[in-house]
Parts: C-alpha cells; structure tokens; sequence
C-alpha cells in the first residue's frame, strides 16, 4: 500500500523519458501523452480515495525509518494537489497538440511537460526539505528548458531573468536547509517540527524561518518578490503558460503553509501576522499590475500575485475557516489560472494581437470563447455559487472571526478589482461591432475548446458542489493546525 505514494512521480517521469527516444514520431507523442496524462490522472485519483478514507500513505524509501531515509508522505493536502495538478496535465495534453508548433513538438516539449509535473508532484509529496529543494529543482530545470522553447528574442530576454532570480532563490534555499540542519540536525520536516516544538522556537529558528519564507515568498511570487513573474509567464506558448500560471507559484505557496503550519507556529506575532500585511500588499500591487497594462495576457499574469495575496492571508490568520479557506483557494485558483491562461491564449490567436486595444467584436465570430471567459471571470472574482466564493467566504469568516478589518476590507475592494480587470477583456475584446478583418480571416478553434470546458466544469462543481467537498477541506484544515498528527504519522511514535 506504501509504495502507492511513489506513483504521482514515477508514472511522468517514466513518461517523459518514454517520450524523449520517439522525438519525430508526433502522431505517437500525441497519442502517448493523452494516455499516460489519463492514467496518471486515475492513479492518482485511487490514491486521493484511499488517503481520504484511510488516513496518509507513508513510503519509507529502501526500508529505511524516518527520519534517517527519504520519506514520502501522501497525506490529505498533498494528495488533493497532486489529483489537481494531474486534472490540469489532461487538459494541456489534450490542448497542446492544437497550440505548439510542430517544431516545439519535436524538440521534446512533451518530455519537458512529465519532467515539470514529476517536479511538481514531488514537491507535494516529499516529506524532508532536502528533496523539497531537489524537486524545485526538477521542475525548474524543466521550466528553462519550457519557456525557451520556440527561441523567440523576447523569450530569451525574459528567461536570463526567470532562471537569474531562480538561481539566487535556490542558493539561499540549499543555505538555509543546511543552517536548519547545523541547528536540529535534522532534514525530515516531522522530526525538525518535534525538534522546534522542544525549545519552542527559540534563538535562530525564527530567523532561518524567516529566511525561508524569502525563499518561497520568491517562488511564489509574493509582494515585493512578483516583477520576475508576471511577463516570464506570458512569453511561452499558452499551453506553458497555463501550466506555469497553475502550478509553480503553487508550489511555493503549499511549501509556506507546509512549513509554516508543521514547524515555524510558536512565534505567530512576528510570523504570521506579517503574512497578512504581506497579503494586503500582494492584493493591492497585483491589481495596479492588472490594471496598468492592455496585454491580455498580462492581465491574467498580473491576477495571480492577489490569489496568492488571499492564500497567504489564510495562513496568516490561523485559524479553522481561514485555513480552510485558503486550502479551498489554493485548489480553485491552480484550475481556474490554467483555464483563463489557455482562453487568453485563444483570444490573442484568433484576434492576432494581445492587445486590448486592437481587438472588439470577437463575440460575433467566437462566441463560445466569449461566454467562457464571461464564466472564468465570475468564477475568478468569487461571484456565487461559485469556488471561488465559497473560498473567499471561509477566508473572509476566518478575517472578521479575528479582527483583522483592514485586510477584509482589502480583500473584498480586491474581489471587485479582480472582476473588473477580466470583465474588461470580455467588454473590450468581444463586445462592439463585427470587425470585418475577423469575417474574412476566422481562425478555426477546434481543438482548443473542449480541453477548457473540461476544466471549467471541474472549477464549476468545486463551487456548486462545495457542500460534498467542505468537510474533505475542513478535515485538511484540522490536520494542518494539530502538527502532532503529520509527525505521529510520519514518526510512529
């Protein structure tokens, strides 16, 4: 039963390296993607079942103990990603072969997709910070090789920048993990947070905390840490940019609460109360982001750094709605982000520009589009009954439970903000006159449709059918809040 934990990593690592030895046969790359992102997805699928009904899937590698061998940890919140992450790989398997060019096709795009959700998954999963930084790295190494593809100039321009700040995010990652170390001897979270609980969090712990949250405030694209994110995520092909928009600053914020829910809990006055002002600014600086620029792409791009602004603040406020709030969030945005990536992706093609400003009408020829984007934009804002209301509602009980006013007001300001600056793609985009340049050069859509509806629809259930889902999220948000049942689990003691 313990082994079921490899197989998240496994299965897209052996596809990608499957995938790598076929590079000029497409028919068969394509036809291989769709069925190992299938199976991957009903694997993983199995696994979130058993660990939601039984309790986590521990995997001690080569029948060593904890905290001595590298130890896996399917429990519910990584489980629940990693099924997320795999429902995200089936819609951009599907949509991939109708957006990147035959060229990017055959110099291992599909290899380079497996190794980012290898990395990804793993990231989830792993149950010491030492493999936590070896999987970043995974998927780093598989996100310079993505972003590059196609070697347009302003590609490379923005990559030299992505993989600069990356670099300098890992060194102080590795330096960090090895201060850690000096300190409680320890790379296995479990046995760090059972070390830290005994001297309660006292001397250089809550300075290597800190440094720490730099390290993942950076991936995660955090208020002051986002200008590397926003056009690094815009340049690739749309299928790489949904990709990245969903999962990689994912990663970095599901490393904070990990961290910051299991080890560093014992000085909440300095720690966690500093997310929330951090959250305030996330929100605020993302919108002026959103709203200063006419790129479409952008817009989206700029919307993520809020999302992250309303995770945090769930952890930053600590208490039972607000996390489970924020674990609820997290799940809606990574689905969402990944549909209005491959929609704004879709609008900039079919107009033949990401500006704003030279589009109008579109809803004459591409209706559908349209009316995708109208739903997105709701379900994104947190309009009823929708995911995202249902998350920000948690969020919003758990601020006010608190005290915390300012932020409140902050986030519900925001929530309108956010509805506005995607609505304008849909009033400016699609509404107005029919443009003949779009009657006589209509661009065909097929392929491109189906993969977005099928993640729209599960971004739609999230939200009407919250009352099947909350008690799973609430039973997450009582697990992050008692570390006593990761490190008994972990531990056995």
């Amino acid at each position: 039963m313990s082994n079921l934990a490899v197989l998240p990593i496994i299965i897209p690592l052996f596809a990608g390296i499957i995938l790598a030895f076929f590079p000029t046969k497409v028919k068969l790359l394509r036809a291989l993607t769709k069925i190992f992102s299938i199976s991957s997805l009903l694997v993983v699928a199995y696994i979130a079942w058993q660990v939601i009904n039984h309790g986590p899937i521990i995997l001690e590698t080569g029948n060593w103990p904890a905290p001595y061998g590298i130890i896996l940890v399917a429990d519910p919140l990584a489980i629940i990603l990693v099924l997320t992450t795999n429902i995200i790989t089936v819609a951009c398997a599907f949509f991939a072969p109708h957006s990147v060019t035959l060229k990017q096709e055959q110099h291992y795009f599909y290899s380079f997709m497996f190794f980012l959700i290898t990395g990804v998954s793993g990231a989830f999963l792993t149950g010491d910070l030492f493999n936590l930084f070896v999987f970043f790295e995974v998927l780093l190494m598989a996100s310079y090789a993505l972003i590059v593809l196609g070697g347009d100039k302003v590609q490379l321009r923005e990559s030299i920048k992505y993989v600069l700040i990356n670099l300098f995010s890992s060194m102080l990652f590795v330096t960090a993990v090895a201060f850690l170390y000096g300190v409680v001897g320890t790379v296995n979270m479990a046995h760090i947070a059972e070390r830290v609980q005994e001297v309660d969090q006292k001397g250089i712990l809550t300075t290597i905390g800190l440094l720490f949250f730099f390290v993942f405030a950076t991936k995660a694209a955090l208020f002051p840490l986002f200008y590397w994110m926003p056009k690094s995520y815009i340049v690739p092909n749309p299928v790489i940019s949904a990709l990245f928009g969903a999962l990689l600053t994912k990663v970095g914020i599901y490393s904070i609460i990990r961290v910051f829910s299991l080890i560093f809990i014992y000085k909440l006055d300095m720690t966690h109360q500093m997310f929330i002002w951090i959250a305030g600014l996330s929100m605020i600086f993302g919108i002026l982001g959103a709203f200063s620029t006419n790129n479409v792409k952008l817009i989206i791009a700029y919307n993520i750094i809020p999302a992250i602004g309303f995770i945090i603040m769930g952890i930053g406020v600590f208490e039972q709605d607000a996390v489970s709030g924020a674990v609820y969030y997290l799940v809606h945005d990574m689905i969402i982000k990944a549909v209005l990536f491959l929609i704004v992706g879709v609008v900039a093609y079919v107009a033949g520009t990401s500006d704003l400003r030279k589009m109008g009408g579109l809803i004459h020829y591409y209706p559908v589009l349209g009316w995708l984007l109208f739903v997105s934009a709701f379900i994104l804002a947190g309009i009823p009954p929708f995911s995202g209301f249902i998350a920000k509602l948690l969020l919003l009980k758990g601020t006010l439970a608190n005290g915390e006013i300012a932020i409140t007001i902050i986030a519900l300001a925001s929530s309108l903000l956010i509805l506005y600056s995607v609505m304008k793609i849909f009033i400016k985009g699609f509404w107005g006159e029919k443009n003949s340049k779009y009657e006589t050069e209509k661009k065909s859509t097929k392929g491109l449709i189906g993969p977005i509806i099928f993640l729209l629809t599960f971004s739609v259930i999230l939200g009407i059918g919250a009352e099947f889902f909350y008690p799973t999220i609430e039973g997450i948000s009582t697990y992050l809040l008692d570390p006593e049942v990761y490190i008994d689990a972990v531990l056995k003691e």
